[in-house]
Parts: structure tokens; C-alpha cells; sequence
């Protein structure tokens, strides 16, 4: 290098990059002991993720289970609860209220290395959707502390997805 030159800085990996795929190693980790397949959504415009799922025989499924996954080192408990707050987009939840298969979000603390899950159609078909309705640009969602991601609740995303695609098939609205 010429002498006296400056070098332009590098980009850095940051914390917020590397809780991220913590994350995301978290939960692909019990996806793949439930017996499922995890992939990454390249061009990401809300939605992270999504899991593959497989009969007993190995035989790929229909369908798939939509996730959005978010880490933090400092969660917020929420005042009411036994839930951690986190703060959402308004137009990402009006989006995932739309869609066929199930759509969790899932909430990594690095504190306790685990992660939490919102099936969100459930919660906004719970009557929190009118919140959507309200001005601002994001909404605070609840994510239950007892909703741990683990092997059970991978499998329990499975049920959802076959549920959705049972109304569906019957031609019967939605119920989360």
C-alpha cells in the first residue's frame, strides 16, 4: 500500500448479525430433530423461513409453515404477563393474517439461549387484530414465555399446517 494512504473501513459482522443466525441455528436444530427440513427466504420481505414437513415414510408434505424469527439480548417482559413484548410491523402482521399456512413468530433470548413462538393467525383472530386498526407503524405482540420452541412445538406448527389445509380444501373460512 502507497504510504500515507488510507484504507477505507471493513464491513463488521455486528452483534444484531450474529444473534440473528443464533437464532436461526436455535430453532433449525429442533426442526431437524422433529424429522422436518428448514429453508432460508433469500429475498426476505417479512418472512424469514420456512419448514418443510415429512409423512412417516420421508414423503415431502404439501404445504409449508411460514416463520419470522428475531433475536435480542435485552427481551421486554410484558407488563400483564408472563410473555416477552415485541414490537412488529403493522403491515408484516396484516400480511401474515392472510395467508393459508400457518405463519409463527418466534422470539430468541440470548439470555436464556431460547426461543419463544406465537402462532400469529391464532392471535390476531383472537380479537387482537382490531389493535391493527389503530395508528402507528408497529404493534406490540405477546409472545408466551410457556410456548418454548422445542421438538413439540415444531410438531405442533405440523397440526396447524394440516388444519389450514383441511378448511381450506372444504372451502370453510379460516379459523386460527
Amino acid at each position: 500500500m502507497a504510504k500515507g494512504r488510507k484504507t477505507e473501513p471493513k464491513k463488521r459482522r455486528t452483534r444484531e448479525h450474529m444473534i440473528a443466525d443464533l437464532a436461526v441455528h436455535h430453532v433449525e436444530g429442533h426442526v431437524l430433530r422433529a424429522g422436518y427440513t428448514m429453508h432460508r427466504i433469500v429475498h426476505d420481505y417479512g418472512l424469514d423461513e420456512t419448514i418443510r414437513t415429512y409423512n412417516r415414510s420421508g414423503e415431502s408434505e404439501n404445504g409449508l409453515i411460514w416463520l419470522q424469527i428475531k433475536a435480542t439480548d435485552h427481551p421486554h417482559q410484558a407488563r400483564t404477563e408472563a410473555a416477552l413484548a415485541v414490537r412488529v410491523e403493522r403491515r408484516d402482521l396484516l400480511h401474515w393474517v392472510n395467508e393459508l399456512y400457518p405463519v409463527i413468530l418466534v422470539i430468541y433470548d440470548t439470555t436464556q439461549d431460547k426461543a419463544f413462538w406465537i402462532h400469529v393467525q391464532a392471535y390476531l383472530g383472537g380479537g387482537t387484530i382490531f389493535e391493527l386498526t389503530r395508528a402507528g407503524a408497529s404493534v406490540t405482540v405477546s409472545v408466551p414465555l410457556e410456548q418454548v420452541i422445542e421438538r413439540e412445538a415444531i410438531r405442533k406448527f405440523r397440526q396447524l399446517k394440516v388444519q389450514a389445509e383441511t378448511l381450506w380444501k372444504k372451502g370453510a373460512p379460516r379459523k386460527s
